[in-house]
């Protein structure tokens, strides 16, 4: 065989194991405690490239986006995971903070791995932490992704007393997932995958959290361009709520309705999620 012949075997061969050989890189996942102020955060992390950091839900752990973020990693960019203060490993005051606190654990983070600017994506109470980075640290946001963007038009009586059942841990284990069901799930959707996760302490902290830190701080998202994901089906966030931040600000907000969704969205949409996020990546 000539010398030619094989050096073409050779770089066939590596260009038919790319594939493999990314989606191995991206797959793999370290740990790593980044310090942010008073706090002490583990954060996941996997892939290589532009920074992708995701911040959960309400009483929540990060492994909410465990499926999202392998799909992410394996498209090319490095997904970073940190838990909440009181979740896993993560530590930190969770009595007298605000909202801006937490957005600094988060800009912490993205400072740990290079500074960004980073692509920030926030579900339901992470939307708001989102938004709150991307004021309080214009400098460290690419863009952001909302995913159940709630805060200024209210749930219903009736949602409210479905949202507060979930967070008490006296009740019944039946009576808890009816009111999953009920205030973070589409009609047709199992609630059973979100019937255990929940972290009540740091819910109660987060909600306090929330209540001291005015709205207004913080609706606009700083300057950075918004792609907001709205569940069809969400009775928590409700679509009044993404439609009149689109208003407000028309040069930077779009939104993308995602049918067959409630509040919990990630479990009951997957593919669709990660095929919006992906196609609209900048």
């Amino acid at each position: 065989m000539k010398l030619g012949e094989i050096c073409l075997l050779i770089v066939v061969a590596a260009f038919l194991a790319t594939p493999n050989t990314v989606r191995a890189q991206a797959d793999q996942e370290r740990q790593q405690i980044v310090r942010s102020q008073k706090a002490s955060l583990q954060v996941t992390v996997r892939g290589r490239g532009v920074p992708i950091i995701f911040i959960p839900s309400l009483g929540r752990s990060v492994d909410d986006f465990d499926d999202l973020s392998k799909r992410l990693a394996r498209s090319g960019y490095q997904t970073l995971l940190p838990e909440p203060r009181g979740i896993g490993s993560s530590s930190g005051p969770l009595d007298g903070i605000t909202l801006h606190d937490l957005a600094a654990d988060v800009a912490a983070v993205i400072q740990a791995f290079g500074g960004g600017p980073a692509i920030v994506v926030g579900h339901a109470f992470g939307n708001r932490i989102a938004r709150v980075v991307a004021t309080d640290h214009p400098h460290l946001v690419k863009q952001v992704f909302l995913l159940a963007a709630g805060g200024l038009v209210p749930m219903s009586a009736q949602t409210q007393e479905a949202f507060n059942r979930v967070f008490d841990p006296t009740l019944p284990r039946g009576i808890r997932l009816e009111a999953i069901r009920s205030a973070f799930f589409a009609g047709e959707s199992d609630p059973s995958v979100w019937a255990d996760g929940w972290h009540i302490p740091v819910a109660k902290a987060q909600q306090a959290a929330t209540r001291a830190t005015p709205l207004m701080e913080y609706w606009a998202g700083g300057a950075a361009p918004i792609l907001v994901l709205q569940a069809t089906e969400d009775v928590i966030a409700v679509p009044e709520n993404s439609e009149r931040l689109a208003r407000e600000f028309p040069d930077r907000v779009r939104v993308i309705p995602i049918p067959k969704a409630g509040h919990a969205m990630l479990p009951e949409q997957p593919d669709l999620i990660a095929s919006v996020i992906l196609s609209n990546l900048r």
